[in-house]
C-alpha cells in the first residue's frame, strides 16, 4: 500500500480581538467564595451543628447546604477565568 503524506495540524487562535483577561478582582473574589464555603462547613461540624446560623435541630442541615452553595459558586466562576 502507499503511504498518504498527511499534513501538519493547524491550530487557529480563536482569541478575539476584544476579548481580555479577568479583572484584578475576579480570582481572589473566586477563591474567596471556595473558601468561605468550606470554613462554613468545617465550622458547622466543629461546633456540633449549632453554628454558624443556629437552626432547629431537625432544620441544621441547612448550614451544610448554605456552605456547599457559597463553594459552589466559587467553583462556577472557574468557567469564566481566563
Amino acid at each position: 500500500m502507499a503511504r498518504v503524506k498527511s499534513s501538519p495540524v493547524r491550530r487557529e487562535e480563536r482569541r478575539a480581538a476584544g476579548e481580555s483577561v479577568n479583572p484584578v478582582w475576579f480570582k481572589p473574589l473566586m477563591f474567596g467564595f471556595m473558601l468561605l464555603g468550606l470554613l462554613w462547613i468545617v465550622v458547622f461540624y466543629i461546633s456540633s451543628g449549632t453554628l454558624p446560623i443556629p437552626f432547629p435541630a431537625e432544620q441544621s442541615s441547612w448550614n451544610i447546604l448554605i456552605g456547599f452553595g457559597i463553594a459552589f459558586v466559587g467553583f462556577i466562576m472557574t468557567l469564566w477565568w481566563r
